[in-house]
């Protein structure tokens, strides 16, 4: 990979919580390439949604350093609410807002942050629905979908934003299980089409299937990573080894 397609540089990110007994972070560093696809793994508890939350302050780290486009995030005078537009996220939970139809939901940010018109606000939404296979449900209300179409709607209206990365906090893992595969075919498409990913997920389908990078976290800390087949195929840590052998 070369080191001028960098999107995203962390060094030795710490966190830690209750005076300094819990190491949720312990000296992560990582690199993350445009048009990357990385997916973390991990057990519960492992750091790994901690990791993501913070590629956006929405954890505020303890210690370390995240460069997003050679801009330092923990820079106090960085402003961390222009560089969360280029980074889209996706929760476990879809966060729409009930009392606005889906296509209000989607053309709300554009139009505040972006300075869009509703016009080309609703043009552009209208084209990621249509991409979703959800372009029928635009003046629907969110409490009219199921939790597949929900979160569908939650990606690609954090799309709208037009980001440049797009972070993914297991985003299947408040669904039904027969929702979980619509959800990750969008997931597959977007991958597909280059976007740089982040994704935090228990799907390890996916992660094998889509992936270019697997990361293995336990204890605040990268155990391993490498291509699927490397770690899927070829897991070298006893500590990997054993969680694979709980979850496949």
């Amino acid at each position: 990979m070369n080191a001028d397609n960098v999107i995203v540089k962390v060094k030795d990110l710490k966190k830690h919580y209750n005076d300094g007994s819990v190491h949720a972070l312990d000296g992560v560093s990582m690199d993350i390439f445009r048009g990357e696809v990385v997916v973390i793994i991990g057990p519960s508890g492992s750091g790994k949604s901690t990791f993501l939350r913070s590629l956006n302050l929405l954890e505020e780290p303890t210690d370390g350093e995240i460069l997003v486009s050679g801009v330092n995030l923990m820079d106090k005078k960085t402003n961390i609410n222009l560089h969360r537009q280029k980074m889209g996220m996706v929760f476990q939970h879809f966060n729409l807002f009930p009392h606005m139809t889906i296509l209000k939901n989607m053309t709300l940010a554009p139009m505040k942050l972006l300075k869009k018109s509703r016009e080309e606000a609703e043009k552009k939404a209208l084209e990621l629905l249509h991409m979703v296979g959800l372009a029928d449900r635009a003046e629907d209300y969110p409490a009219q979908l199921s939790g597949g179409q929900k979160q569908r709607v939650a990606i690609v209206r954090a799309l709208c934003m037009e980001p440049e990365i797009m972070l993914f906090d297991e985003p299947t893992s408040a669904l039904d299980p027969e929702m979980v595969g619509e959800v990750l075919e969008v997931m597959k498409k977007l991958a597909h089409d280059g976007m740089t990913m982040v994704v935090v997920t228990h799907e390890m389908g996916f992660a094998r299937e889509v992936g270019s990078r697997v990361v293995f976290m336990d204890g605040g800390q990268i155990i391993e990573e490498g291509t699927p087949d490397e770690i899927f195929n070829h897991p070298k840590s006893d500590r990997l080894q054993g969680f694979l052998a709980k979850v496949l």
